[in-house]
């Protein structure tokens, strides 16, 4: 079984910085591609930014100069850094990630989700 395990959610001031790490463990052959994705209540998840296993990324337009994307391959973990946080920042981030496991084919896994909120 593979598990994302998400963690450095909380509370932030407007302008202030978080860091979010989500660790991938079980049986993993390889990653494709990791990333975060959010959710505000009633609304769709949305990607916030995605690194692919040769570190190419792909930003949300509204995070762009703000947040950072990087991964380790030798801990299969992602993390992403936030700067200057906003107030519609606060949502739910899920860490997620594309695993080739022993059966060798390629499947979608989320974390559990883990909440920022930025007070003004």
């Amino acid at each position: 079984q593979v598990q994302l395990v998400e963690s450095g959610g909380g509370l932030v001031q407007a302008g202030g910085s978080l860091r979010l790490s989500c660790v991938a463990s079980g049986t993993i052959f390889s990653i494709n591609d990791m990333g975060w994705y959010r959710q505000a209540p009633g609304n769709q998840r949305e990607m916030v930014a995605l690194i692919s296993n040769d570190s190419s990324t792909n930003y949300l337009d509204s995070v762009k100069g703000r947040f950072t994307i990087s991964r380790d391959n030798v801990k299969n973990t992602v993390y992403l850094q936030m700067n200057s946080l906003k107030p519609e920042d606060a949502v739910v981030y899920y860490c997620y990630a594309d695993i080739i496991d022993h059966t060798g084919r390629p499947y979608d896994y989320w974390g559990q989700g883990t909440q920022v909120t930025v007070s003004s």
